[in-house]
């Protein structure tokens, strides 16, 4: 059992955070997206938001950085961001950050979703959809999105990009909805 600290007590976050945790939807602003993933977190409030960023910071020596939104979304929610290296304990380490994180809600991570930006999806939060979902080395990433990082590059520098997008369904929705039959 992980102690809680300054000021945080079992059931504090109860109802503040979102049962939704994105997985590299934002740019690390430590390092390369290879290196390093991006887990977000939407919160109510700022105080808990900050009151989670200072958690997380103080809580695990394998997070790199956690950070609060500089400002509120629209709808007054901000989003927590935490950085962590991308390694093959990442999947574990997450759920370590999420077992601790239930103590602060007093939820169950059953009630929790995640949804890794690349695959278009949620799926519920347990250690195979973490595993599953997210590259766990820098290798790994490369693998499976180098083609999309060198495409964004050709199209930014005005280079013609020749890669046919993968066959999916949300890419054959896609291809539907703009009339592409194939």
């Amino acid at each position: 059992m992980r102690n809680l600290f300054e000021g945080l007590e079992q059931g504090d976050l109860k109802r503040l955070i979102h049962t939704e945790m994105h997985v590299d939807e934002f740019k690390s602003k430590l390092g390369d997206d290879c290196d390093v993933v991006v887990l977000s977190f939407k919160v109510d409030n700022k105080e808990p938001a900050q009151d989670l960023v200072a958690f997380i910071e103080k809580g695990y020596d394998w997070v790199i950085d956690a950070d609060v939104s500089a400002g509120e979304m629209e709808d007054g929610d901000y989003i927590v961001f935490v950085e962590l290296d991308r390694t093959p304990e990442l999947a574990e380490n997450i759920m370590k950050l999420m077992d601790d994180l239930m103590n602060l809600t007093d939820g169950s991570t059953d009630e929790w979703r995640v949804r890794y930006y690349k695959s278009h999806k949620e799926t519920r939060l347990n250690l195979e959809a973490l595993h599953d979902l997210i590259p766990d080395t820098p290798e790994a990433y490369e693998k499976a999105y180098g083609q999309e990082i060198l495409d964004k590059l050709k199209s930014a520098a005005g280079v013609d990009v020749d890669t046919k997008a993968p066959k999916n369904d949300y890419t054959e929705s896609l291809r539907n909805l703009a009339g592409i039959v194939r």
